[in-house]
This record gives C-alpha cells, structure tokens and sequence, in this order.
C-alpha cells in the first residue's frame, strides 16, 4: 500500500492508496514543533488502529509539505523509521510532469504543482484549481498542461478568525448555511457574509482567470478542493467538480512516474 501525505500550513492530510483508489485517511493539525520521533508515534498510532491494514505493510510513502520545517522532520522521520521503504519527497528534481511557466518557479508551492497534475490527470485542461485551506488558491493550468498562474487569496478560517478577533461584538460560529442571505440575527448575519461572500469571491475570481486562460471560458473545468471546500462548493456558479482527495491523487502520480 502506499502512503501519501500532504502537509498544509493547518493541517496535515495522509491517505492510504490501495492501486489507485484512497481507502482510508487521516486530518491531524500540522504542528512545526513536532520531531521526526513525534511524528512518527502519531503516524504509527494511525496506522495502527486501521482494519485495513492487519497483515498489511505500507510499502511506499510519498509526501509534499508546505512547510519548511516540517518537511525536514519529515525527511528525517522516513529515513529513521520507514527506511526499508520506497519514499518520494516532492522537492526541486522530482519529476512531475508540469511545466511552470511563471516568473520564479521555486516559489510556487509543491503542492499546488501536485493538484495540477492530478487536476490535468482527471479532467484534462485548460482548468482552474480552487484550493480551500489556510489561504484560498486559485491556479491556473493551460491546455498543454502547463502551470500558467495563480491567484491567492485569505482563507475562509483565516478571515473567520480575524473578524472575531477585531469586531467587540463578533464571535467565531458555526459555519453552516443560514436560513437566508437576509439574516435575522448576529450569528446567521455572520454566517451568511462567510459562505455567500467567499461563493461570491469564487465566482468573480475564477470569472477574470477563464476568460483569460481559453477563447471560450466554458471550455475551462473548474476543480475544487480542500478541508472548506464543502462549505462554498454548493454555492459557487463557477465550480465543476469537487475532489477532495485532488492532492493525494497528485502525490500518487508522482510517486509512480519516479518509482516506475
């Protein structure tokens, strides 16, 4: 089986591939102070506990990090543990297939490299990926496969946390759908401002990017994925398909076009 993991500014998605479909997966918070050793108990206690995989070896890890530190962890966690086993980090001399066609490749983050193979992969191009996690990413993938752009924007906990926190008669809520867009109290108000704002923000973002990307913007998929993206994904115009495992599916391509 192989083991893919996403590590997110927030959080930390892991998922166990059986061929090519994910049969089980985990959401951890990212924590940059834990130690190869840390992650290591945490990710052996997931495992552990899994039904799926008594008798079962994980027998090739793959991962992408966001995050500096933790990916240094991360390197040391495979070779320390794991390190009988085939192990892929999405960094500079992978091979993934996507050129990127941006002023500065390196800054472009591994993961949203990852969703755009996945995304050429399942839906082909010219496409636009929405990322729902700490910020909300918008990139752009042409008709050749190429990473052409990217747009990026606060991310939906972000924003709730920063209204909480400077409005004195604000406080975080739930984040469901209200009752109506014309709220009769605080909560359904601020409810309302959160989901229709960011469907809103969605529309006219990815808007601008298809008519920019494709001669006719119909012709462009729209992809959505992350941990909020439930929450908008049924109010957005724009959005074709939603695939939550968008990243996984990713990292296991990748890790398959540099293991074969």
């Amino acid at each position: 089986m192989l083991l893919a993991i996403d590590v997110g500014n927030t959080h930390t998605v892991l998922g166990l591939f059986e061929g090519d479909e994910v049969i089980e997966h985990w959401r951890i918070a990212t924590d940059a102070r834990r130690t190869a050793d840390e992650i290591a108990v945490v990710l052996q206690g997931l495992l552990g506990q899994s039904p799926l995989l008594k008798g079962t070896d994980v027998d090739g890890i793959v991962l992408c990090s966001t995050v500096p530190s933790v990916l240094n962890e991360m390197r040391e966690m495979c070779r320390r543990y794991y390190g009988d086993v085939t192990a892929v980090i999405v960094e500079p001399g992978i091979r993934t297939g996507v050129p990127v066609r941006m002023d500065n490749p390196k800054e472009v983050g591994s993961d949203r490299i990852v969703n755009a193979l996945a995304a050429i992969q399942l839906y082909g191009g010219p496409c636009v990926i929405v990322d729902f996690g700490t910020a909300t990413s918008f990139d752009a993938v042409s008709a050749k496969g190429e990473y052409v752009g990217a747009v990026t924007a606060p991310g939906i906990e972000i924003s709730v946390d920063a209204l909480a926190a400077a409005g004195a008669q604000l406080h975080k809520v739930e984040l469901i759908r209200p009752r109506s867009v014309i709220a009769k109290n605080t909560v359904e108000a601020l409810q309302a401002g959160i989901i229709y704002g960011f469907a809103g923000q969605v529309d006219g973002i990815v808007e601008r990017m298809a008519a920019e990307l494709a001669d006719d913007p119909d012709d462009v998929t729209v992809v959505a994925t992350g941990s909020a993206a439930p929450l908008v994904v049924s109010e957005a115009r724009s959005i074709d398909m939603h695939e939550p495992w968008l990243t996984l599916i990713g990292l296991r391509l990748i890790y398959h076009r540099n293991t074969a």
